[in-house]
């Protein structure tokens, strides 16, 4: 994300990602690399079994999927459904380990 938000064509695409996340006036780079940053983030909690790690996943998972959902019957193209398959995946295995996040031993 860091190396599109340098190298990223504004008319590439019908949709930035600042737009599906619902911010069309936010600049396109400038959130690709927030959102780059808070998902390097999020992967450190999430491989070291941190509870923030998890409850971030969680939430990001969810996100995208809800995302990707509504754009999948607006848009009607294959990258959403795999986007939503995909969120749904990584929420159920998240779900199915979150007793390795939660050991006492982990904090």
């Amino acid at each position: 994300m860091i190396v599109t938000a340098i190298f990223f064509n504004a008319e590439a695409n019908e949709f930035g990602i600042a737009e599906r996340f619902g911010l069309p006036h936010f600049s396109e780079q400038f959130f690709r690399i927030l959102l780059a940053i808070g998902s390097l983030i999020l992967i450190y909690g999430y491989l070291r079994l941190k509870k923030w790690g998890f409850w971030l996943m969680i939430i990001y998972s969810s996100g995208f999927g809800l995302i990707s959902y509504n754009l999948l019957f607006s848009q009607n193209q294959q990258p959403f459904i795999g986007n939503f398959i995909w969120s749904v995946i990584v929420l159920i295995y998240t779900v199915f380990v979150r007793k390795f996040f939660f050991r006492i031993e982990n904090e």
